[in-house]
This record gives C-alpha cells, sequence and structure tokens, in this order.
C-alpha cells in the first residue's frame, strides 16, 4: 500500500498543537530519560515505541475508564486507547524531530496507529500495546502491526498519513465521559 502525506509539506508532521503537545514538560522529560539510552535516532523510535507499548496501558485490555487524548495526559495517566497511545508516541517522536503521522486501519470500528518518516520513506508502527495474539514490534523492515485488515470481511488500511488526529477520532474523545460510553461514539469508518 502507498502511503499519502495528507499534507506535502514534512514540517508539518514536525508540529505541535493541543492534541501532539510534545512541548509539554512532561512530554520533554520523558524524551530526555529515552534519548538516555538511545544510540541514534533509530534507536530512540524504538525506545519511545516500546516505551508506550508497553508502559503505558491499552484501557480497554486493562478495565481502566479513563479516557485520554492529549499526549501530556496519557503519559501523566499512564492509560489511552490505541488512539491516545498514537499521541503519545507521536508527541515523542516529535520531540526528537522524528517526522510522525497519524494513520488508521478500520475493522469493527477505526483504529489508530502512527508511521514515523525514516530514510526518505514512511513506515506504520502501531504502539496499541501487546496481549495474546498481539505481537506489534518497532520496524522498519516490513510491518509487524497489532492487527492485519481482512478485505473480504470490510476490514481496511485508510493510506492517509494524517499531520493532527482525524476529527472524528478527536471528537469522539472528547465527548466521551468514560470508556465505556466512549465505545457507543468511537467511528466505524472515516470519510
Amino acid at each position: 500500500m502507498e502511503l499519502i502525506q495528507e499534507n506535502p509539506d514534512l514540517s508539518a508532521y514536525l508540529a505541535a498543537d493541543e492534541v501532539i503537545d510534545h512541548h509539554h514538560p512532561l512530554v520533554r522529560e520523558t524524551a530526555a530519560r529515552l534519548t538516555k539510552d538511545a544510540t541514534d535516532s533509530y534507536d530512540y523510535a524504538r525506545l519511545a515505541f516500546e516505551f508506550v507499548r508497553d508502559a503505558i496501558a491499552h484501557s480497554q485490555d486493562s478495565g481502566d475508564p479513563r479516557v485520554t487524548w492529549r499526549a501530556s495526559d496519557v503519559l501523566e495517566q499512564g492509560t489511552g486507547i490505541c488512539y491516545a497511545k498514537a499521541h503519545a508516541l507521536t508527541a515523542l517522536l516529535r520531540a526528537e524531530d522524528i517526522p510522525t503521522a497519524l494513520c488508521y486501519q478500520r475493522f469493527d470500528v477505526v483504529h489508530g496507529l502512527v508511521a514515523v518518516r525514516f530514510n526518505g520513506a514512511w513506515h506504520r508502527q502501531d504502539p496499541r500495546g501487546n496481549k495474546p495474539g498481539v505481537d506489534a514490534r518497532f520496524s522498519l523492515n516490513g510491518e509487524q502491526l497489532a492487527f492485519l485488515p481482512d478485505s473480504e470481511a470490510g476490514e481496511l488500511d485508510y493510506p492517509v498519513l494524517y499531520a493532527a488526529p482525524h476529527p472524528a477520532v478527536l471528537n469522539a474523545l472528547k465527548a466521551a465521559p468514560d470508556r465505556p460510553g466512549l465505545w457507543e461514539t468511537l467511528p466505524v469508518a472515516l470519510p
């Protein structure tokens, strides 16, 4: 699948905003801590991915009712669903000047992940968190995502790389009173 930048300006994939708040002190502190153990930007990206995948609980898997959406809140509270974890990873990577996009897949609902840009190409990564039957890994040599769409079941990969969260995703996260409430309003497809 050919990935398509929504914005042709690569600097858009380094930007901070209300959600990807990579200038927030907690994001900066976390990035600095991870940088100490990294030998280069690729190693940092892998460490940041593993940190978000493993240290931030996927709220559905853990049963946590809280809904987080801002990267700094995800890091502070240590929980989030796939979208929120993607926001946290995006902020950590952009904090170290690694172009990072948000991207999506469609299953029963829309699933969120990221793409990082290394060596002139985009590489999708899924920090949702591993569990039995899910073994996502950081890779620039072939995708190792949590889920693969079944086209016969109507599942798909969206090819668009977004610089900011898709409005349908962000609106659902912001409006949700809790995770069970969020499950009632998650987007089932993107326009």
